[in-house]
């Protein structure tokens, strides 16, 4: 922390006592990104906390307004780029629902397979980060050498390691081949290794459990009324998960269980990460030995999903189709509607707002990430802790700054 940025301001009724403010970010390492916290210090000790936000300027949801429903999902890959392909899931799950559209069984599967994928992605480097930055090294390598094979795999699939926009209305950008069937196999073959290292580095650590453990403490009742959902939430005893309570893709076809905590701290939002990895693995081992057959594009008939490459190359029709989505105005004809679906994305409920005006785009596309919530509860957390706690409590969120910020 620069010593210049901190400033001293007398305490109300005293003469001797002092009240340092603070920046803790953007340039902190344990920040990550740009994320700037003001604190105000009575010495040690946290008395207040303002996040402060606005140094990306994504502008993300004006430009839902510009793109199509099909080009919007480069942008949406981009506001949680460690788990890209679950956004896209969520978005073009919301524009599905406003267009009515029911996705293939094979399409499902492999939605489900690669947002599960996601939600491992994300766990493991929320938890290898939160490790690292209280000065657990190892966890944090073994970590991300499992996440480059998630990297491969999505590669594999879409061509790009990093922001995939593998999903398409309708359907997703093509199929998958049985070499990426054998890619997801060996990934589920190799994470109970790395999860038992990172089990055994971690869980009976005495440093990591006394950074931990009582620390940013969150309430069942405070996690309902400031919103908070997904890990954060279920971590302090509340029983709430979107693929069980409002079901999408295919999500109740398969055998797997909501990971809850009672203690809300950051130690309980630890291992409910970690517990949920292997409920994730379960579900991915379910459906990729249970993949069904068929295309994963609905009929392109009503003129909604780009078709095929082969039928582009190979028949008139397809040709047709493809230019007139490409190239001209005549794209989709949506209702005039509006729309909100969520997906339970790794840090919580992904929800999408979309407004349709008939036209080829959104009127409007409003998001609902979870980072911006779980951000706004950091102050409600810190206050009492000391300023070594900060970097234990933030881990612990997982705020990734290109939500925040639109």
């Amino acid at each position: 922390m620069p010593l210049e940025a901190a400033t001293l301001e007398p305490r109300e009724g005293t003469e001797q006592d002092y009240l340092w403010t603070l920046n803790f970010g953007p340039q902190h390492p344990a920040t990550h990104t740009t994320l700037r916290l003001i604190l105000t210090l009575d010495g040690e000790t946290i008395v207040k906390a303002v996040p402060d936000i606005g140094y990306l300027h994504s502008g993300f949801e004006k430009l839902g307004e510009e793109l199509d429903y099909n080009q919007y999902v480069t942008i949406v890959d981009r506001m949680n780029y460690i788990s890209p392909m679950a956004n896209e899931i969520a978005w073009h799950n919301s524009v599905e629902k406003l267009l009515n559209i029911d996705l293939t069984p094979r399409c499902k599967y492999i939605r489900v397979v690669l947002g599960e994928l996601m939600r491992i992605h994300d766990h493991l480097l929320c938890v290898g980060a939160a490790a690292l930055d209280l000065g657990a090294m190892t966890a944090f390598l073994y970590a991300f050498n499992l996440r480059e094979k998630i990297y491969d795999i999505s590669e594999h699939a879409a061509g790009q390691r990093f922001h995939p926009s593998f999903t398409r209305v309708g359907g997703l950008m093509r199929d998958v081949d049985p070499q990426w069937i054998d890619m997801v196999r060996d990934f589920v073959k190799s994470f109970p290794k790395v999860y038992s290292d990172v089990v055994r580095l971690l869980n009976r650590n005495r440093i990591f459990i006394d950074r931990t453990r009582g620390v940013g403490v969150l309430s069942k009742e405070d996690a309902i009324s400031l919103s908070c959902t997904g890990p954060v939430a279920r971590a302090s005893g509340v029983v709430r998960d979107v693929r069980k309570d409002d079901p999408y893709l295919a999500y109740k076809d398969f055998d797997f269980q909501v990971v809850c905590g009672t203690e809300g701290d950051c130690f309980a939002r630890y291992l409910v990460r970690m517990e949920e990895m292997v409920q994730s693995i379960r579900i991915v081992q379910q459906a990729i030995e249970n993949l069904p057959a068929g295309p994963v594009n609905i009929d392109i008939e009503g003129k909604a999903v780009l078709p095929d490459k082969l039928a582009t190359y190979r028949s008139i029709e397809g040709l047709i189709q493809h230019f007139e989505m490409i190239m001209t105005n005549r794209k989709w004809e949506t209702p005039k509607d509006e729309v909100y679906a969520a997906t339970e994305s790794p840090n919580g409920e992904l929800g999408f707002y979309v407004v349709a005006d008939g036209g080829g785009h959104a009127y409007r596309a409003r998001t609902r990430p979870p980072s911006f919530i779980h951000f706004a509860v950091f102050p409600y957390l810190i206050v009492g802790h000391q300023v070594s706690d900060v970097v234990a409590v933030l881990g612990s969120l997982n705020i990734i700054a290109a939500e925040l910020d639109r």
